[in-house]
């Protein structure tokens, strides 16, 4: 019996078995810092929300002046309008914002436009004969907001066959909404290059 094939056969199967679980493999995940820098593309991305918040939160602190003057203001927050190509998750920069704000403890926020309905909803379930009346939150005791926070995300993108340059502009403004006076107002800017 001749059996040279044998081996070969057998080498064969072993690098396709190799091949088989190689091209399977699942890509390797592993957690990262999430304050750390992220260049993955040119597009609007987790780095770019840190810093516009960041930054737009430290100016409102420390120049708005009816913040900085210590008076606990109320604040509500109106969608940002996003007027850029690309889908950005604009209330993910302002949740970032409330979120240090609320931290500073120098501004408290009212319910917003987006979760107004919820809060209704919830402030008339508690009007049912299941609650102790004296227990429960009454029709009529919300308090306004006096301060409206409102803004937009722009971008400007220009590119040819070896560069991509993206350019984005958050703009916010906080208003006295009884007066309709502009209290405070900043941009903050974001370029990012890619070279092909």
């Amino acid at each position: 019996m001749h059996t040279p094939a044998l081996p070969r056969l057998l080498a064969i199967a072993v690098i396709g078995s190799a091949l088989i679980v190689t091209g399977c493999a699942k890509p390797k995940t592993r957690y990262g810092d999430a304050g750390s820098v992220e260049t993955v593309t040119n597009q609007f991305g987790s780095t770019d929300l840190q810093m516009l918040a960041e930054g737009m939160s430290q100016s409102m602190l420390s120049e708005a002046p009816a913040i900085s003057s210590g008076n606990l203001p109320i604040v509500t927050i109106q969608e940002v309008k996003n007027k850029t190509s690309e889908y950005i998750d604009t209330r993910a920069v302002t949740n970032r914002m409330r979120a240090t704000l609320q931290k500073s403890r120098k501004v408290r926020f009212a319910t917003d436009d987006a979760d107004m309905q919820k809060q209704i909803g919830e402030v008339q379930r508690q009007q049912s004969e299941y609650y102790d009346q004296e227990k429960t939150a009454q029709i009529g005791k919300m308090v306004g907001a006096g301060f409206r926070l409102t803004g937009e995300i722009t971008s400007i993108v220009k590119e040819t066959k070896e560069v991509k340059d993206v350019y984005y502009q958050l703009f916010l403004s906080l208003t006295n909404i009884q007066t309709g006076i502009e209290e405070w107002s900043d941009t903050k800017e974001i370029r990012k290059t890619t070279e092909r």
